[in-house]
């Protein structure tokens, strides 16, 4: 799975790349039931990752190289195998120990029956069944239901205890004194639940999203995403329609606002990401307000796929809540939940959202898609704000979509029976050396070289990092001259304005920030390059000496332009 020794020995490629930060997703003790999430221990490094000797030497080294270190908060839940969980499941109902989380008697199945049979409401798990298990207590008796919003093996934290608020100020402040500069965190939306835990007929996502099995309209006067069990046992729908009660709650803020007084002790530039699937746009603003995070990652953007009309729109409306509470915009078109967009885009509708892709799916157009993606990218590294890239994304590593059942990880996809294929196909390792087992992830290792922990597809190898080092045209090199155009021309803290050209209905997203022309064919024919204007860069494999003569952008190409 790689290692923080194997984290540092890649900082002068990051370096390289030209990023400013590094978000690194949980390497805490954990029995790795949902890739991390699941945190045993919050203060300990997974011996499979290291120790806290190598995080402090990884961290030490990347501040050498002026790379700031975000590191993922998991507030939500815990694993089953926490202390403060196995010490509930010690201790009987109505304990201290059980009241540090969701524990709830059940409903009788026959009313007054004191069987308690039912569980407590009809919440289902994001990740697919039902969101409540019930134990069996150590007399051997039926006993409580406990809450799991994600896997059984991830209890819900009740944070409505003042026990579980100061442990995780504790943590945060653990890990800022250890000099981290921030907190990527997880299901941020989620933790508060409404009062009285009242039944709900949605099915809520992390992703909002589709699948293609079982897709049957909710039957007629149900509210939308509603669904029943015979019909469709888990389809993904946005999060917050109809109202979620355990997602977007008011009183999540109160918790970032007392976050946002522990950073304030250690100065001024330490920062809180927030992971909110929120909509629309106004709700997720309320996480970035002067007293509480500092950025929100940006979904919309991500979510309206290749589509000039779509995106445009959501770009729009992202700047526009933004600036409203003062804060940062963010870009991001792939992360570890979802399909990656040089894959998504390859789809025969590109603004399709597939909740994983296996091999009787369709399958993309693998050189359509990464062309779309590079063009894509370069108008996220050309807006305004903070841009998140997922690793891979610069090789235009495509999605494993013929994973095999075997192989794969993600409790997604046995909550589900295989309805929902999961996330295992984006988490695929990177490859660093086509010429070497597993393609150079696991080769540092004494002895024989690991098996990377998902199979790595064969078109990885020409894809590998060192085919596309220096190599003129290859996405790696996009992607460097691209973080360098944006650091030089400064176009993070630049401005947004719509071009003249701009015309999203017809396929083409055009705008100005600073003194640079930005320019995208989504469309269907090629888009006329504006008098006066000379291409700095383009996502094309046109070499550059042919952009005077061509004057054209060609379909599913970006460029930026800068004044002859």
């Amino acid at each position: 799975m790689g290692d923080l020794r194997g984290v540092l020995d890649r900082l002068p490629y990051l370096e390289r790349l030209g990023v400013d930060a590094i978000w690194l997703s949980p390497f805490y003790k954990s029995p790795q039931a949902d890739g991390g999430y699941d945190v045993a221990d919050y203060r300990q490094v997974d011996p499979l990752f290291g120790s806290l000797k190598d995080f402090d030497a990884m961290l030490l080294e990347a501040h050498r190289r002026g790379l700031k270190v975000i590191v993922d908060l998991v507030p939500n839940h815990t694993s089953d195998e926490h202390a403060w969980f196995r010490a509930a499941l010690s201790t009987p109902p109505g304990s201290p120990e059980r009241d540090r989380y969701m524990f709830r008697p059940g409903k009788d199945e026959v009313p007054g029956s004191g069987d308690g049979n039912r569980p407590p409401n009809n919440w289902k798990s994001i990740f697919g069944g039902a969101a409540w298990t019930r134990l069996t207590e150590a007399d051997g008796s039926a006993g409580e239901w406990y809450l799991h919003l994600f896997d059984t093996k991830q209890p819900d934290l009740n944070w409505e205890n003042q026990e579980v608020r100061e442990e995780m100020r504790s943590v945060l402040r653990f890990w800022l004194d250890r000099g981290v500069d921030g907190f990527r965190v997880d299901v941020a939306h989620g933790m508060v639940k409404e009062e009285g835990l009242p039944d709900w007929e949605g099915v809520a996502a992390m992703v909002e999203g589709t699948s293609e099995v079982r897709r049957e309209p909710a039957p007629p006067g149900d509210a939308p995403g509603a669904h029943t069990d015979a019909e469709e046992p888990h389809r993904a729908v946005s999060p917050v329609y109809p109202p979620s009660p355990f997602f977007d709650q008011d009183g999540v803020h109160d918790i970032y606002r007392d976050w946002h007084r522990v950073l304030s002790e250690y100065g001024s530039d330490r920062m809180m990401v927030a992971e909110a699937w929120v909509e629309p746009a106004e709700r997720l603003a309320l996480y970035v307000r002067p007293d509480e995070m500092q950025q929100a990652f940006n979904f919309d953007f991500l979510m309206a796929g290749w589509d000039a009309e779509r995106m445009a729109e959501a770009i729009d409306a992202s700047l526009k809540a933004a600036q409203a509470v003062g804060a940062p915009c963010t870009w991001v078109l792939s992360n570890h939940d979802t399909v990656r967009h040089s894959t998504r885009f390859g789809l025969t509708d590109p603004t399709t959202f597939p909740k994983g892709i296996a091999g009787d799916d369709e399958q993309p157009d693998t050189a359509l898609g990464l062309a779309r993606a590079r063009a894509a990218t370069m108008v996220e590294l050309a807006l305004p704000g903070s841009a998140y890239l997922y690793q891979g994304e610069e090789l235009g590593l495509p999605e494993h979509t013929t994973l095999p059942d075997e192989a794969r990880q993600d409790p997604t996809f046995f909550r589900t029976q295989g309805a929902e294929t999961g996330r295992d196909g984006c988490r695929v390792p990177l490859p660093w050396a086509a010429d070497k087992p597993g393609y150079g992830f696991a080769d540092s290792f004494p002895g024989e070289p690991a098996s990377p922990w998902l199979p790595q597809p064969a078109e990885f190898g020409p894809l590998a990092a060192n085919q596309q080092d220096a190599e003129e045209g290859s996405t790696l090199e996009l992607y460097r001259a691209a973080l360098a155009f944006r650091t030089a021309r400064r176009l993070g803290t630049g401005s947004l304005a719509w071009a003249e050209v701009h015309a999203p209905e017809s396929g083409l997203l055009a705008f100005h920030n600073r003194d640079v022309l930005i320019l995208a064919n989504m469309g269907f024919a090629s888009a006329p390059i504006p008098d006066g204007w000379a291409v700095a860069l383009s996502s094309g494999p046109e070499p550059a000496a042919e952009w005077e003569l061509l004057q054209e952008v060609p379909v599913d190409c970006a460029v930026y332009l800068t004044r002859n």
